[in-house]
């Protein structure tokens, strides 16, 4: 019980760090080339689905966490609509958005359930994971298949910082999920953990190949 409990804070204090290197990039600095406006839409979306699931559930650790995350992501996405005015024709934002609006309309579906219904708060939060679970491993395709589709778009915007501790919190959130026998935490948690190293791997690369050149132009 202690393993779990330490786990589960560690990692709701590295998802609580892991989006402000890119907060500070997009919206402090006006840095969003390379980011993926689907994946900075469901960084809205997810966080509001986890809170509920953290209410039905009783997970304290669950609320705070994504309560930090949701604001950090809805920054960086005002950031990206703001910067890239392609993203706000309709089209763009219909396509965009519809991911995380079947996550906020399955959370509503269940914060209404629990309220007006009989439906006991265990039975409603299974059925938000495993809406949860395939919605993050959906949502953690869009930012490192953009990457390896376009090798030589401009990563200006992406900040390494915040993908190493994606990395580092997903590696604890699927620790957690396994040691308290959460399947879809610890499902959605592996499939973040993959995506965040693609997206590493893919910046080392582009750093890696950005030094020799700065020394040929130094």
């Amino acid at each position: 019980m202690y393993s779990t409990v330490v786990l589960g804070w560690l990692g709701a204090a590295l998802s609580m760090a892991l989006p402000w290197p890119q907060v500070w990039r997009s919206v402090a600095k006006g840095r969003t080339s390379g980011l993926c406006a689907v994946a900075c839409w469901q960084g809205t979306a997810m966080p509001i689905g986890w809170i509920t699931y953290g209410l039905l559930t009783g997970e304290t650790v669950q609320v705070v966490t994504n309560t930090v995350t949701g604001l950090a992501g809805l920054s960086i996405l005002v950031a990206v609509l703001i910067k890239q005015g392609e993203l706000r024709t309709r089209r763009r934002l219909l396509t965009g958005a519809a991911g995380a609006a079947g996550v906020l309309c399955a959370a509503a579906i269940c914060a209404v359930a629990t309220a007006t219904t009989d439906f006991e708060p265990t039975r409603l939060s299974a059925f938000l994971g495993s809406v949860l679970a395939v919605a993050a491993t959906l949502a953690a395709v869009p930012q490192p298949l953009s990457l390896l589709r376009n090798r030589t778009q401009d990563l200006a915007g992406l900040s390494p910082l915040r993908w190493r501790l994606t990395a580092a919190a997903c590696s604890c959130w699927c620790a957690y999920g396994l040691v308290s026998g959460q399947v879809a935490v610890w499902l959605s948690a592996s499939v973040g953990l993959t995506a965040a190293l693609i997206v590493c791997w893919v910046l080392m690369g582009a750093g890696r190949n950005r030094a020799p050149h700065a020394v040929a132009t130094a």
